[in-house]
């Protein structure tokens, strides 16, 4: 994990063991990537928002790059511009497998519960094969093969922004009006800059792709560290992905 912790004090028998495993954790911090995908469709690419984060040595991430309207060939573009020693952990918002026979994943009825529980509305967890759903789930599961093959080095987790913001404390009123509120999303990036995303709040006049991106990041860095409030494990091989908050 990336995260660098003093060696100094008691514990610290061997100062230079100390720090030759302080600079081991700062050459990892320096190759490796988190990534938040808030997908669309298709042919609507447009929607489409990927933002990248680098770790800092106080364990907090930066924001390093910024797709807005990202295509496939983007994404491509992007991930192979990396180094093969770069390590990538991405989040996507999308469905990345679907049930046999359609309907909801045994994974969609749990999250939904928990994302009731916490104040909000049941529709903004859909089974991936409902008619307004089938596409983003096309492109999600096309795009997960995509990274995979592009980068050696890839780790894919299947995240859900809004239950990544409301599980972890944000205010509950932002998350479910972010979508159509400039202010609610000033709110959310706000939280998120105070939950480790420094940098995300730079953004003027941010869509709220950017902030399900943002999200979209925090989630995929916390299942990382293994901190996420809500974690369906992978059941290879129809549903091969984690799905995380």
């Amino acid at each position: 994990m990336c995260i660098i912790q003093s060696q100094s004090g008691p514990q610290a028998a061997d100062p230079e063991k100390g720090a030759r495993e302080t600079i081991d954790i700062i050459r990892e911090c320096q190759t490796m990537y988190f990534i938040g995908m808030d997908l669309s469709g298709p042919s609507n690419s447009g929607e489409t928002a990927v933002v990248a984060f680098r770790p800092l040595q106080k364990g907090d991430l930066t924001c390093h790059k910024i797709l807005p309207g990202a295509d496939d060939s983007d994404i491509y573009h992007f991930t192979d511009s990396l180094q093969p020693e770069e390590e990538i952990i991405v989040g996507i918002d999308a469905p990345l497998s679907y049930n046999v026979g359609g309907g909801d994943r045994a994974s969609d009825a749990d999250l939904r519960r928990k994302i009731m529980a916490a104040g909000l509305r049941p529709g903004s967890v859909m089974a991936p094969t409902m008619t307004r759903m089938v596409y983003l789930t096309l492109r999600g599961i096309s795009v997960a093969r995509l990274l995979l093959e592009t980068h050696a080095r890839t780790r894919i987790v299947e995240v859900h922004p809004g239950a990544a913001m409301a599980l972890r404390g944000a205010p509950v009123d932002d998350v479910a009006a972010f979508k159509r509120s400039k202010r609610s999303r000033g709110n959310l990036l706000a939280w998120l800059e105070r939950r480790g995303l420094n940098k995300a709040a730079d953004m003027k006049d941010p869509t709220d792709h950017y902030v399900a991106a943002c999200a979209a990041a925090l989630a995929a860095w916390k299942w990382h560290l293994d901190e996420s409030p809500w974690l369906y494990r992978a059941k290879p091989p129809f549903h091969p992905f984690d799905y995380a908050c």
